[in-house]
């Protein structure tokens, strides 16, 4: 399993060399596609990803730091499948998404652009619910409720953390949280990977929370001003705390899981 970082800074404004959240996760071929920041398909195109292998795309939460770019991936696949006269390889692409108002919005959108963005293979979304969301024989994700957006609830959650499942090992996925305990039935007993937002919290609260935890590699993602304004004094910090299982991720990086 290798993950892709896209975009890894918080909702700031436009920063050098950072986009917003957004990772993929690669994995016998196929590209899992989860949050879609500012630039995440240009980044992931550049970077070499094909992104006529993504078929999945996970959505944590709907804000524009997490979906401001999800329109030009799916703009960007369909471009490509022209390019090359092929289709997507999974033959459908899926957005899973907490927020179908968001999505019906996007829509629309896209189909006030050129031919009505009409495609040859299904383009639709599905709601996240709790549990898992699907198991297509190569990984499995399970979404779990967090309370980044508890106050704009009504009848249903509009944030999730995902859990990561592949070839035995567990990756666990943020997104957006109230607090990082909204993590503890995802993480579990242990898991082989943790992608965590500093953009609501610090490299302090990191270490209090995965003190005593079972927890292999520490992936920071969406990151705030603590690690943008001063990153090499939070590299060391990182250092200090985690060892060689700490790493501050930068956009256009790949690690292997």
């Amino acid at each position: 399993m290798k993950i892709h970082f896209l975009g890894t800074c918080a909702g700031t404004e436009p920063m050098p060399d950072r986009k917003h959240a957004s990772v993929a996760v690669e994995a016998e071929g196929r590209i899992y596609w989860f949050d879609a920041g500012e630039g995440c398909s240009y980044t992931g195109h550049l970077m070499g990803l094909d992104l006529l292998k993504v078929g999945k795309i996970i959505i944590s939460h709907a804000h524009m730091d997490h979906v401001g770019g999800l329109g030009n991936l799916l703009w960007n696949i369909r471009k490509l499948t022209f390019e090359r006269r092929k289709q997507p390889e999974q033959g459908e692409v899926v957005v899973y998404t907490p927020n179908m108002d968001s999505w019906n919005g996007l829509l629309q959108m896209l189909r006030n652009t050129e031919q009505n963005f009409q495609t040859k293979y299904p383009v639709y979304a599905v709601q996240v619910e709790a549990g898992e969301l699907f198991d297509d024989g190569i990984i499995k994700v399970t979404a779990f409720p967090n309370t980044h957006l508890v106050e704009w609830q009504q009848d249903r959650c509009l944030s999730y953390s995902y859990l990561i499942e592949c070839d035995g090992k567990k990756l666990v996925y943020s997104g957006d949280v109230g607090s990082y305990d909204d993590l503890n039935e995802a993480i579990g007993k242990g898991c082989d990977g943790l992608i965590i937002e500093t953009g609501h919290f610090g490299i302090d609260e990191v270490q209090q929370y995965v003190s005593g935890k079972n927890i292999r590699k520490i992936f920071f993602s969406h990151n705030g001003r603590e690690i943008i304004s001063n990153p090499e004094a939070s590299k060391e910090k990182v250092k200090n705390y985690f060892g060689n299982k700490g790493f501050i991720c930068e956009d256009g990086m790949t690690i292997e899981l």
